[in-house]
């Protein structure tokens, strides 16, 4: 390859360099209510549902005026060709109409715009809780990856000091080369889980950036909230019954059933429509205007005409159009309110379960936190044992994984807990902070 071929085949990645570099870095330091902030500020799809709501706004907006006389102009110019030679005339009007009467539809059909429209914004409300969802559960993910890593930096120093250790206890003979394999195997597993954790962390900082609509190459810290008051929860979590009561009142599921339910009797009333007869008037204003000849000479000009006229549109026979159109719209509306029914169902089931998930987790929760309190402190006694060779290598590193796994399950417990407390929150319609 030539130096002139060289350059140029660098020339693309110079430039997606510059872009690169060109492109601005913010830096956020969030909790988790500025995570929800921006998200809902940010989110396309979200902006997308707004843009339907305006559309359907507009919509609904039109069709009130539906209820309005029309007005409309017209003017004409025409050349003819006869005997006498050719002739121009030209006419002007105006023209208006109005629906008196169509069987309810303008009335129903703005109804049911106006139906549309609320429910666009109940169904917003459900996205707003499902990215809610999604985003606190991202957020305890990091804090309870954040928090284990702490824990296992500490696991790791003392890794650190025990191969030390083990060294100078080997250099003179009073363990045993195995035990100090032993004791390197540990420390470069321990290494390992604070590696792989940071992993974990970096990843699920990328997912909260996706559900925040947030560049990725932007730097994000979140914040760490109080979990002091942990203990707490179960004696302030409402009853069962009232859980439901809360739920049903306020998930937008529900509300979003029974605007599917007038929509669909709207339709009905619409399609019953078309059995009754419609009416309209009409009123209209008209002028011929000058007609010359060939030769320029004046031939006529008529004065204004006036007309106003009512008509009306009787359906007889429409092929069964309109009998199976009202019957499609009564099995609609039959399915509208069976599915409200089935959600009715599932939202009761969903709540009983989140609550008795809040139950659960608080239960796992105290367990585990009494287990790593029992472990920790075992470990600590054990360490010092091993120091004084009191203990052998492999009792040691038994109690150190023990205390490992019994702290990895604290804190898994821990954030399972916030999040199934939050998650039943957000059903009841409660806001979410900590």
């Amino acid at each position: 390859m030539t130096l002139i071929k060289k350059i140029l085949a660098s020339v693309p990645i110079v430039f997606l360099a510059f872009s690169c570099m060109a492109q601005e870095i913010h830096s956020y330091q969030f909790s988790l209510e500025d995570c929800l902030r921006f998200a809902v500020a940010n989110s396309y799809e979200r902006k997308s549902m707004e843009l339907t709501g305006q559309s359907l706004e507009t919509t609904y907006e039109q069709s009130k005026q539906q209820r309005l006389p029309n007005l409309s102009a017209s003017v004409g110019q025409n050349f003819s060709n006869n005997e006498n030679g050719w002739s121009t005339s030209g006419n002007v009007g105006v023209g208006s109409s109005v629906t008196i009467y169509q069987g309810g539809a303008i009335n129903n059909t703005i109804e049911q715009n106006r139906l549309n429209v609320e429910r666009n914004a109940v169904q917003m409300e459900r996205y707003d809780n499902q990215l809610t969802t999604q985003i606190l559960q991202s957020f305890l993910t990091i804090l309870g990856n954040q928090e284990l890593v702490k824990y296992q930096q500490e696991v790791l120093n003392t890794s650190r000091e025990q191969v030390k250790q083990g060294r100078v206890r080997h250099s003179v003979g009073s363990i045993l080369e195995s035990d100090l394999l032993l004791l390197e195997a540990q420390y470069l597993s321990d290494s390992n889980n604070v590696v792989d954790t940071r992993i974990n962390i970096e990843n699920n900082l990328l997912d909260l950036k996706v559900l925040l609509s947030m560049e990725p190459v932007d730097e994000l810290e979140i914040v760490a909230p109080s979990t002091d008051n942990l203990d707490n929860l179960r004696e302030s979590l409402p009853s069962e019954e009232e859980a439901i009561s809360l739920a049903m009142a306020y998930l937008p599921d529900l509300r979003m059933g029974d605007y599917d339910i007038r929509i669909a009797q709207k339709s009905v009333d619409l399609a019953r429509g078309n059995y009754f007869p419609s009416v309209s008037a009409n009123a209209n204003v008209g002028m011929n205007m000058l007609a010359f000849d060939s030769e320029g000479n004046q031939k006529w000009y008529s004065k204004p005409t006036e007309s106003v006229g009512v008509s009306m549109s009787i359906p007889i026979y429409s092929r069964g159009q309109t009998k199976a159109n009202v019957k499609k719209s009564r099995i609609a509306l039959q399915q509208a309110q069976l599915d409200y029914e089935q959600t009715q169902l599932e939202v009761r089931q969903t709540v009983v379960q989140a609550y008795r998930n809040v139950i659960s987790a608080f239960n796992a929760y105290k367990v585990s936190q009494a287990k790593e309190n029992a472990y920790g402190k075992s470990f600590n006694a054990y360490n010092v044992q091993y120091q004084y060779g009191s203990i052998t290598t492999v009792e040691l590193l038994q109690q150190q994984n023990n205390y490992l796994n019994a702290l990895n399950s604290y804190i898994q417990n821990k954030y399972s807990l916030l999040m199934q407390r939050k998650i039943l929150d957000i059903y009841m319609g409660k806001p979410i902070k900590f």
